[in-house]
């Protein structure tokens, strides 16, 4: 399958969406090798105007010509997503099922599509909407070697990927990296907030909270040691790093975020059982 000339259509022209296509749109492919499908006429309209692409309000014959069919929609509307898709879907050229909904698992999604097994499920985070994402990734078993490599190249169209060994780890993904920039944005908020305590202005404490955040985190991701030693390295024993980590640990903020995550990967599992009771599972 060569990349550069996939046929590429995206039911749901949102936000994830619009990322995916504005990384992939004349660099993987072009423009007018990418079909949207989406009943928001102005989105359709701006994508249009922006990368060339063609556009249709509702699933149309135009699925059946391409190679790959990103689904980007809502978790509650997938059922209906896929009674839609089914008819549609050429079987001689049983294109590639890729599908960033959170929480509908791979098994009903193919039980949804008449036992289709070409499906990737994928769950992407929040800043692949400025091309620095990152996506943990799952191949069902109908999923071809070339149909594996399409699926990649078009996610790492806004970041990095992660190919996991089974669907069950999509739901600690989904703690540590599709929730995981909240956590982020939770702790530069209290950072912001002790700033104005202790006599910072807004200004000053966002600034000084998000340059910190920024290069503590290019710092950490180029070098090749340990997070645990650069913190020790910051940590001078009595010192005030010492001090404000001292506090964290007796206020046992390690074990807490810890615990956050752990409901949050047990919710991503509970969710992936109600949508599929609630859209008609098992």
């Amino acid at each position: 399958m060569n990349a550069s000339a996939l046929k590429i259509a995206f039911i749901g022209g949102g936000n994830m969406a619009s990322a995916l296509i504005a990384g992939l749109a004349g660099k993987l492919t072009a423009g007018a090798n990418i079909h949207v499908v989406d009943p928001n006429a102005a989105a359709l309209d701006k994508l249009r105007q922006q990368f060339g692409v063609s556009t249709a309000p509702a699933a149309d014959a135009a699925l059946g010509a391409v190679d790959v069919i990103v689904l980007a929609v809502k978790p509650q509307s997938m059922r209906e997503v896929a009674a839609q898709l089914l008819p549609l879907l050429n079987p001689a050229a049983r294109p590639l099922i890729l599908s960033i909904a959170a929480g509908i698992r791979a098994a009903d999604l193919s039980r949804w599509l008449g036992g289709y097994g070409a499906i990737v499920r994928c769950m992407p985070n929040t800043p692949a909407l400025i091309g620095l994402g990152i996506t943990g990734m799952v191949a069902a078993d109908g999923v071809s070697a070339a149909q594996k490599e399409a699926a990649d190249a078009i996610l790492k169209a806004v970041g990095a990927t992660v190919w996991l060994a089974h669907e069950g780890l999509i739901d600690p993904v989904t703690a540590v990296s599709g929730s995981g920039p909240a956590y982020v944005f939770y702790f530069i908020e209290a950072m912001q907030q002790a700033a104005l305590e202790m006599g910072l202005s807004a200004q000053q404490g966002s600034e000084l909270a998000l340059a910190t955040f920024v290069g503590a985190a290019q710092l950490a991701a180029q070098s090749s040691e340990p997070v645990a030693l650069l913190r020790e390295r910051v940590t001078s024993k009595g010192g005030t790093t010492y001090a404000a980590l001292s506090s964290m640990e007796q206020s046992g903020v390690k074990d807490a975020i810890v615990k956050a995550m752990k409901a949050a990967a047990e919710r991503g599992r509970e969710l992936g059982n109600e949508l599929g009771e609630e859209l008609g599972g098992a």
